[in-house]
């Protein structure tokens, strides 16, 4: 008897998974219209993405191109101790970790507080206008808005005829020569060009907020001020963290082709990121091996970056992206 008990015992497990796959089966021919879309996106990073992760290991091998990837010789931490030990390391860390922080102090913000302003503005066309107009600089292609800025920052361009007009320097300043410069050029112009894109997800955010909590705020005498502070901001505060993990996610990502576009050898000092670095010495030197170890260098901190702060941040705000 305890034998046909335990008998019946181990069918009901199989009875279950036989069901389950019954159940998913019919779901996929259900959805198969989904999943035949999904099968391209799959294959994308597949492609592009999963299969280019076996080429890191050139980071740890002296990469001939005429003997490929496999008959390489194994160098272990070879390039990652030269870059270590590098005259330019500190520059270029330094570099990038202050870039990247007055992009996220200054960048980050700007598009809160964008959307915020425009959340509180009446008039729907001046708000469309306004809108539009922050909009248009991110079409702008990048190599345009590098020769705008060296253009305009030149001795005899607008920017310094302008200052001159109005009293504020007494001589012609060569802006992209100087490097305390670089920065608030490269930070500044990346908002002007970012902030109104940025700020429709935002947008986006706010439109979800129960307009009721603000009426019934206003019922108790709470201001536009008030307002913000109490509704507007908590309910976004979601999206604002998921965007927080992902900036600092990609925190030692600078955007090096921006940098390359407008950098140049008096600049470097306070210009030179480990992209612009990777670039000069894996295209210009065809030191693959070398700039593949500081790549994946970068991508080792940026990895940990994001662990971290989605863990914080699903402790603190219980808000994260896993």
């Amino acid at each position: 008897m305890n034998a046909n008990a335990a008998k019946s015992n181990n069918k009901v497990p199989d009875r279950l998974k036989k069901g389950v796959r019954r159940a998913t089966f019919r779901g996929v021919i259900k959805n198969r219209s989904l999943y035949i879309m999904l099968i391209p996106v799959v294959l994308y990073f597949i492609v592009f993405h999963y299969k280019p992760m076996y080429g890191a290991i050139i980071a740890f091998k002296d990469f001939k191109p005429f003997l490929g990837i496999g008959d390489s010789p194994w160098v272990g931490f070879k390039h990652f101790q030269q870059f270590f030990e590098s005259y330019f390391f500190v520059r270029i860390l330094r570099n990038t970790i202050v870039i990247s922080l007055y992009q996220l102090i200054f960048g980050f913000p700007a598009a809160i507080i964008l959307a915020l302003l425009l959340n509180e503005l009446k008039n729907q066309i001046f708000k469309r206008f306004v809108q539009s107009i922050s909009y248009l600089p991110h079409f702008i292609s990048l190599v345009v808005v590098c020769g705008m800025l060296i253009d305009f920052l030149q001795p005899d361009g607008i920017i310094n005829r302008s200052l001159l007009a109005i009293g504020v320097i007494g001589e012609p300043i060569n802006f992209m020569i100087l490097p305390e410069w670089f920065r608030i050029i490269f930070v500044g112009s990346g908002i002007w060009q970012s902030v109104g894109w940025s700020s429709i997800i935002f947008l986006a955010a706010l439109s979800g907020i129960n307009p009721s909590l603000y009426e019934a705020a206003a019922v108790d005498g709470a201001g536009r001020w008030r307002q913000m502070l109490s509704i507007t901001l908590p309910g976004i505060m979601p999206t604002i963290i998921i965007l927080l993990i992902i900036n600092i996610g990609n925190f030692m990502v600078v955007g090096f082709d921006k940098i390359i576009l407008l950098y140049n050898s008096a600049t470097y000092e306070t210009a030179d990121v480990i992209g612009s670095f990777v670039f000069r010495r894996g295209i210009t030197e065809a030191n693959y091996s070398f700039t593949a170890a500081v790549g994946l260098f970068n991508s080792v901190i940026n990895f940990t970056l994001l662990v971290l702060v989605n863990q914080l941040a699903k402790k603190k705000a219980e808000s994260s992206l896993w």
